[in-house]
């Protein structure tokens, strides 16, 4: 999905720290860089962003093809950029299209090496967040999937969802969520493919997910590069608790690239000039902490016009919603924000059997507002 020469050995940048390294997770040897940027002196908390290469690609490439230092280093965050293992013809990637459930659990892996960055660096555990390029960024939506008790927000460039692992997708809260991605990509096809699920089914997941506005805010971009061959858009859904959107920079005949990079690829098709994903990822992961995006407010409680009684339930609880037109989708969080039911409400009233529910207090998540409950046996 993304290879090119090792031209960039000869590409020198003022870095401040970069530092090669390997933990033993899985039971082998897994590599990774790490850029510490100059503002970084340990006396505060800082954000971790995973930087995750393409198929094919490495950290080393990804370092400079998906640039973020000149970011961290105003921002003042940590950069992981992690190798993945190598296939049976010798390329690196991340374990996104195997069966689910099978090979490398490059999901430990990144949570281990979080893990190690945290024992030797300050770093802000409610600032964590991944971004990737194609393979990278299936990897990315992986996290939100699988770790997302550790992961704040998630930014894809040219991936998707593997079909497979979407059945197996199990956020635990709100996830805020990027997807840049160019219509004519003939790797990770814009509509999908047998075994990718297409861009805008991957939105409605999430915008649904979260409770977002299913009719995004769609504003076009200035064609500041009108010589690179594509035009951009963004889209913004909005309307979820705590401020969470689901966004996209439709990128019109942009192909399997990562705007604004300086390294053009041409056999992947036109490289978008009218943004820089990097700079369009850090300004949307910067708005976002994990305490605020799981954050439920005694205000918001009391402004839903959804109803629960009993209150607290033993065997079954009635649920007003304000249920109009379209089905709904409600999900049902535990007080530590992991997600242990969701159906989609069509009337006005649901009935739900809380019976097998361990007791303790819940929390009901709608478009509409959110309330709380409680079990009791």
């Amino acid at each position: 999905m993304l290879l090119f020469p090792l031209l960039f050995a000869a590409c020198l940048v003022n870095a401040q720290t970069t530092i090669l390294d390997s933990i033993w997770s899985g039971g082998q040897y897994r590599y990774y860089t790490l850029y510490v940027p100059a503002a970084y002196d340990g006396s505060e908390a800082v954000p971790v962003v995973y930087n995750l290469h393409g198929y094919s690609s490495s950290a080393f490439q990804q370092i400079f093809y998906g640039e973020f230092r000149p970011i961290a280093d105003t921002a003042n965050f940590l950069i992981i950029l992690p190798d993945g293992t190598k296939d049976f013809i010798g390329f690196q990637f991340w374990n996104t299209f195997a069966p689910f459930g099978t090979g490398v659990d490059d999901v430990a892996f990144l949570s281990d090496l979080l893990d190690t960055v945290i024992a030797t660096y300050n770093v802000d555990e409610q600032r964590i967040y991944s971004t990737g390029m194609s393979n990278g960024g299936f990897m990315s939506y992986e996290l939100a999937c699988q770790l997302s008790n550790r992961i704040t927000a998630i930014a894809s460039v040219t991936g998707s969802i593997d079909v497979d692992h979407f059945d197996f997708c199990a956020p635990e809260h709100l996830t805020p969520v990027m997807e840049i991605h160019g219509t004519n990509d003939m790797t990770v096809p814009y509509n999908g493919s047998s075994e990718f699920l297409p861009i805008e089914d991957v939105l409605d997941y999430w915008v649904a997910f979260n409770g977002c506005d299913p009719t995004p805010v769609i504003t076009p971009v200035e064609d500041i590069a009108p010589g690179d061959g594509s035009t951009a858009e963004h889209w913004v859904y909005a309307g979820a608790a705590n401020g969470v959107t689901v966004e996209h920079f439709r990128i019109e005949n942009g192909g399997h690239t990562w705007p604004g990079t300086i390294f053009l690829l041409p056999s992947s098709g036109s490289t978008n000039k009218d943004i820089n994903a990097s700079v369009e990822i850090w300004k949307f992961f910067s708005r976002y902490r994990l305490d605020e995006v799981t954050e439920i407010s005694d205000a918001a409680i009391a402004a839903a016009s959804i109803k629960a009684f009993p209150n607290p339930a033993n065997q079954f609880l009635q649920l007003e919603l304000p249920v109009a037109g379209a089905p709904s989708p409600v999900r049902i969080l535990d007080y530590a924000g992991k997600e242990v039911h969701r159906f989609m409400a069509t009337t006005p009233v649901a009935i739900l059997d809380v019976s097998a529910f361990p007791a303790g207090v819940y929390l009901v998540y709608t478009s509409n507002g959110t309330t709380r409950f409680a079990v009791q046996h």
